[in-house]
């Protein structure tokens, strides 16, 4: 396990930025400790984008990146912990802090200790948490054009501490987002028969996608369809011209995504036509899904036993979550490992108000990260196919 110092070291840097958070996309601060962090051990950094940090450690060989996210969300936290948010409004719920410490601890012992195989590329990346996201930033920047794999780390509030959970095959979902305006006529609520209700529409048609999933998508294949804003009405007596849904779609295959959409648009112009209005659809296609690759999962696979034990590590925890680490997926092979990080008292779930991690797998994190290093870059110097 490590030092006394490095586990210090990623429980300060965890709790200081926690302390701090800082939104998508404007993470000033958080980016800039980092930065000094980083350049206080010595090891050369860059920016591909106005937040976040690229940094690399090592000479020659391959290259594989690591990544960590460091944006947090809009949520007042609960915690009562005395690291609790400084920030108010403002909190890191889904363990980017950890991330960002765990990384950060890797990237010290590395920069004492730098691999003879080949380079590591570290990379905090600002705005997992609002689409368009900051890794396809990245990906178009160029971040990946010389990477043989990407490997991200993410705690896991479900899954014990001393646990792990990765493996090939789907790990998150395809995340979209959709709105649909339906337009009616107003009228006196006394004469609904001279008017076009668009709350009657809404109501029909929120109905109406729940078929989806149950009768247009094939049971094998898993998708959701969530409803999470409505707006509608001015007044209790006044029969509403205009009703707003907005919503997101989860789904692990192409074909399955495809279905949901056209279902969607289709029941959307229907419903409406049928009492008498009218639909307009956007659908915003998000987050890919991620993907592991066979030989980089089990890599990390073989770290994470080699850390916590072999019988501490189960196959890949598959969830209708979104999570742009697939842009990276999409471009190069890649894993993502879940890390557990629930114990009672800190079992909330992530993007909760209460949302904290038992802090012992801070250190866990740090020993995985640095023995896939070993492991990854060994595994593409040897002589071949990979």
């Amino acid at each position: 396990m490590s030092s006394d110092s490095e586990s210090s070291d990623v429980l300060s840097w965890r709790r200081y930025l926690h302390q701090n958070p800082e939104l998508s996309f404007k993470e000033i601060e958080t980016s800039r400790f980092i930065e000094s962090t980083l350049q206080g051990f010595g090891v050369r950094t860059w920016r591909l984008a106005p937040t976040g940090v690229i940094a690399e450690i090592g000479t020659g060989g391959p290259i594989i990146a690591l990544r960590a996210d460091i944006d947090a969300l809009p949520v007042d936290e609960a915690t009562g912990t005395p690291y609790a948010s400084a920030n108010f409004g403002v909190m890191h719920a889904c363990g980017h802090d950890a991330h960002a410490a765990m990384l950060l601890a890797a990237a010290k012992s590395l920069s004492v200790r730098p691999p003879a195989t080949g380079r590591v590329r570290l990379v905090f990346q600002a705005a997992e948490e609002l689409p368009p996201g900051g890794a396809q930033q990245l990906v178009e920047a160029g971040l990946l054009e010389d990477v043989s794999m990407v490997f991200g780390i993410h705690v896991q509030s479900g899954l014990p501490v001393g646990m792990a959970a990765v493996g090939p095959g789907p790990v998150t979902a395809n995340s979209d987002r959709f709105e649909i305006l339906l337009h009616g006529s107003a009228g006196h609520a006394a004469l609904p028969h001279q008017a076009r209700d668009a709350i009657v529409m809404a109501g029909h048609l929120i109905l109406a996608l729940q078929t989806i999933v149950s009768r247009s998508v094939d049971p094998m294949s898993p998708a959701a369809v969530s409803i999470g804003q409505v707006e509608a009405g001015r007044a209790p007596n006044i029969i509403a011209d205009r009703a707003r849904l907005a919503g997101t779609v989860r789904s692990l295959q192409a074909p399955t995504q495809a279905i949901v959409e056209q279902r969607i648009r289709d029941l959307a112009q229907t419903t409406a036509t049928a009492f008498g209005g009218s639909a307009e659809v956007r659908y915003m296609r998000g987050y890919p899904g991620v993907e592991n690759a066979l030989l980089p999962s089990g890599l990390f696979a073989q770290a994470a036993r080699d850390v916590l034990g072999e019988d501490s590590v189960q196959g890949a925890l598959t969830q209708l979550a979104g999570e742009d680490f697939g842009h990276y997926t999409r471009r190069v092979p890649g894993a993502f490992l879940y890390l557990g990080s629930g114990s009672e008292g800190r079992d909330f779930p992530h993007h909760h108000p209460r949302f904290d991690l038992d802090e012992r797998a801070l250190d866990y994190g740090v020993q995985v990260w640095l023995r896939l290093v070993d492991l990854a870059l060994d595994r593409l110097a040897a002589p071949g196919p990979t």
